[in-house]
């Protein structure tokens, strides 16, 4: 062997090295991200989850608003890529606990039984105006002492929420997508979609819960998304029975 074609097979086989190196790390950073978002999701492989909805009113099929649908489509993407499986359930026909398998619970507590249970269990600190009549107030957010009204189109709020039964590590975790509007709840799991590296690590696994609020929907849609607080302590203790509708936020 000459010592230019010893070259050639020295310089193929370091190559070959490096580029097996190369896809061993490549490999290895995907597992470990691909594990971080099994954990936070509580999705492991091939494990089920529940996809809760509000039953739209007109008759007993399963209707989903479309923006809800929206919804369902970020979150069936998120699941199916930790390697889970998604049934998708109607919120009045949801009666079971929770912490067995991840749930995602979708709409608002007039429309969705589910997310009204969870709120009083699990999220005392927050009130929603459910009254039907027209008003100022209507579908407004209570959180201690500050309110959030709905301006349609304008300004809109929804509450994103990751939280578990107890203490125990293998409860898996209830995820709570509260809006004042559908466009909002769309607007909650495309933030969760874009966010959860980062939520993860800022988190954990604790439980939080965000407020979150959209501009301008009428025209950007659900793609506008600022967090306005971090309201986990507030949304978890009971709102003092004292507490008015004098103070309101609105934004500006």
């Amino acid at each position: 062997m000459t010592e230019d074609v010893r070259n050639i097979v020295l310089g193929l086989i370091a190559a070959g090295i490096s580029a097996s190196l190369g896809w061993l790390a490549r490999t290895y950073l995907w597992k470990r991200r691909l594990r971080r978002k099994q954990t936070f999701f509580g999705l492991p492989d091939n494990s089920e989850s529940l996809l809760v909805v509000n039953r739209d009113a007109g008759g007993p099929e399963l209707t989903v608003k479309r923006h809800d649908v929206f919804a369902l489509l970020e979150l069936s993407a998120l699941i199916k890529d930790c390697g889970a499986h998604a049934q998708v359930v109607a919120h009045d026909t949801a009666q079971q606990g929770f912490g067995e398998r991840t749930e995602f619970c979708v709409g608002g507590p007039a429309s969705n039984r589910r997310m009204a249970a969870h709120m009083v269990s699990l999220l005392p600190g927050i009130r929603v105006n459910t009254d039907p009549e027209p008003g100022p107030d209507r579908g407004a957010f209570q959180i201690g002492s500050e309110r959030y009204r709905l301006e349609p189109g304008r300004t809109e709020y929804v509450v994103l929420a990751r939280l578990t039964a107890g203490e125990s590590r293998e409860a898996r975790p209830v995820f709570l997508f509260c809006g004042q509007l559908p466009i909002t709840n769309q607007a909650a799991t495309r933030y969760l979609a874009r966010h959860h590296e980062r939520l993860a690590r800022k988190h954990g696994n604790n439980a939080f819960v965000l407020l979150l609020k959209v501009v301008n929907s009428g025209a950007y849609g659900p793609d506008v998304v600022e967090l306005v607080a971090d309201v986990t302590r507030a949304a978890q203790q009971p709102l003092p029975a004292s507490t008015s509708a004098r103070t309101s936020h609105r934004a500006k």
